[in-house]
């Protein structure tokens, strides 16, 4: 009588393959298929594997197989887990005083103390080669198994491969079912292997030095599999840095970012940094989702997927690493994490994407305080081609913003070196209400143009507020003329002037009112162009569009673009012009008051027919 565990990992079926048994009839209880029915409905990995064992067992000459038990209720079967149905085997084979045959250690214990005969078979204990293997090679870093479609692979090394077809025929459904049957119970045999994440759909393995996804229907469009393994293990020294870079690393870098392109090596090179701390006799864990790092048997790594950011915080605290690697960085916790570690003095160690090396640090932005942003990062090693590219460092000052002379325009200033030459390249400040990462090198030789056009939109959105039809024209970088209807500048200058006071201390310009007729000819020019030459907003062709449920509730106008877009700063276009760029709330919402010149912006664009767009970054 086999439990659940013996039946799900393929050993018996084998054995008696191999005439290592020769049992007369096995007996299976009606709870295993109730089980393994139920995991086979929720796509499960376990219930397709016991379900293929079976109809092995029932495919071989010389044995019956006969099922018996009681059949578990629903609400049983419900709240069953595989301990629970292996107790009811257990108690069954002891009245029927079967041979109880399991691969459970716990298992064959109780069997055991309780003078039963029992046949304990040690996982593992089958061993052979895999379908998926033979798609390797020595150069092969990738493969990617798609039923109905040719086998790919990418070869070469990390910054420098190609994707091509490795054979002619086309995989059929019942190959990769096969595929990933062999790679799911060689993930429970092994002692290097473990199934990471198993969901409905997909199921994310660790299968020795190969990280494998296998999913399928209803979650994709047909039975995929995607094995990936590291063709090549690098040192630090191997990388050829700098000494003073080396330097930085070794003694004054706690808040490192290793960023790049998927495909560059980013992993490779958080493996190598890994083992050179290691070999300097720090501490060190890693955070992964899923666990894919290949690391020496002294660096602990912890799997978020298997706990959480709560637990993770309480663990890394309390075992007080020298530096944690966070590989893999994705969502606003998982840079929320690495924020609240790196403030509490761990060494962080991020693995993000990035086109650009300065494209790392923005993730950051609107996900943590502007001014504590070198606080939690000092390095950005940029990773291109399998080397290390372009090196960043963060430092914060108060100063005047480059391209800016007047001294009362002086404020906090995050900035962007190239580490090795010293340049600065990139500035980080607060416009108005909005955290801008400004190039240096575009404002250099251009004079006050750059900053002249950040300045007129951070205007332009402030005084739409008022009015959706105004003009701003820039004297300097210091000094802007606002054209706005006549009947509206008494409301905008206040009484004895306050509220356009306060708005140039907000903005840091000095604002001149006048009226909008009085506007030159080239602003009236610009404001007469037609709708598809205003198309073409500056940047908003590299920002992705943002689908959205609307309603007017009370006096909003709200925009719902979903949680997962919370606190991103939004872009609203009707009829090829911005109209504002507003953040979302924490719950995903847009919301417009009504009364406001851009409330009555919107709804005279929706009035008049006039589709209405919003984007981000």
């Amino acid at each position: 009588m086999p439990d659940l565990s013996i039946l799900s990992e393929g050993i018996l079926s084998e054995k008696i393959s191999k005439k290592e048994l020769n049992p007369g009839e096995i007996v299976i209880h009606e709870a295993i298929i109730a089980f393994l029915e139920r995991e086979a409905n929720q796509n499960k990995a376990i219930g397709f594997l016991g379900m293929d064992e079976l109809k092995r067992l029932r495919s071989i000459r010389g044995i019956t197989l006969s099922f018996t038990g009681k059949r578990p209720t629903q609400f049983e079967l419900t709240h069953a887990d595989e301990g629970a149905v292996n107790a009811q085997v257990r108690e069954l084979a002891l009245q029927s005083s079967a041979t109880l045959i399991t691969s459970d250690k716990v298992q064959a214990g109780i069997a055991e103390a309780k003078a039963m005969n029992v046949l304990y078979i040690k996982p593992g204990g089958v061993k052979k080669s895999l379908k998926l293997e033979s798609f390797f090679d020595e150069t092969t870093m990738s493969v990617h198994l798609r039923e109905s479609v040719e086998p790919y692979a990418k070869k070469g090394v990390p910054g420098s491969w190609q994707f091509i077809a490795i054979r002619k025929q086309k995989l059929t459904q019942e190959e990769i079912q096969d595929i990933s049957r062999e790679i799911i119970e060689a993930a429970k045999l092994r002692k290097d292997s473990f199934i990471e994440i198993e969901r409905p759909g997909s199921t994310i393995v660790q299968l020795a030095n190969y990280r494998i996804v296998i999913t399928k229907t209803p979650f994709s469009d047909g039975w995929e599999i995607t094995a990936v393994r590291p063709v090549k293990r690098l040192s630090l020294d191997d990388y050829r840095l700098s000494e003073k870079l080396r330097e930085r690393i070794a003694t004054q870098a706690e808040g490192i970012l290793i960023a790049g392109a998927p495909g560059m090596g980013k992993s490779t090179f958080a493996q190598g940094l890994a083992e050179f701390y290691a070999q300097q006799g720090k501490v060190i864990k890693t955070v992964e989702a899923p666990r894919d790092l290949i690391l020496p048997d002294n660096i602990t790594q912890y799997a978020i997927s298997h706990g959480d950011a709560e637990e993770i915080h309480d663990i890394l605290l309390l075992s007080r690493p020298d530096y944690t690697f966070f590989d893999e960085m994705r969502n606003t916790e998982d840079f929320r994490l690495f924020t609240d570690l790196r403030l509490a003095g761990v060494g962080m160690i991020g693995v993000v994407h990035a086109t650009r090396p300065v494209d790392a640090i923005q993730r950051f932005m609107g996900r943590i305080e502007m001014g504590i942003i070198p606080q939690v990062i000092d390095t950005v090693l940029f990773i291109e081609k399998g080397m290390v590219g372009k090196v960043l460092s963060l430092n914060i000052t108060v100063k005047v913003p480059s391209g800016m002379t007047e001294e009362d325009l002086a404020r906090p200033v995050v900035e962007i070196h190239d580490f090795e030459t010293g340049s600065l390249e990139y500035e980080i400040y607060t416009f108005g209400e909005q955290t801008m990462v400004i190039p240096v090198s575009g404002l250099r030789g251009k004079g006050m143009s750059g900053v002249a056009k950040l300045a007129s939109r951070a205007i332009g959105e402030e005084f739409a507020k008022f009015s959706p039809d105004l003009k701003v024209e820039m004297k300097s970088e210091h000094k802007a003329v606002v054209y706005l209807p006549e009947k509206l500048m008494a409301r905008v200058i206040g009484k004895e002037g306050r509220r356009i006071a306060e708005i140039e201390k907000k903005l840091g310009v000095g604002i001149d009112l006048r009226p909008l007729n009085d506007a030159p000819a080239s602003l009236q020019e610009e404001a007469g162009q037609s709708t598809s030459q205003k198309a073409a907003l500056p940047g908003l062709s590299a920002k992705k569009k943002l689908p959205y449920e609307f309603r007017a509730k009370g006096n909003h106008l709200i925009f719902d673009i979903g949680a997962k877009n919370k606190s991103r700063d939004v872009d609203i276009v009707s009829g090829g012009e911005l109209i504002v760029t507003v953040k979302a709330g924490a719950a995903g919402m847009v919301k417009i008051k009504r009364r406001n010149g851009i409330g009555a912006a919107i709804e005279q664009a929706r009035q008049e027919g006039k589709e209405i767009w919003l984007f981000a970054d």
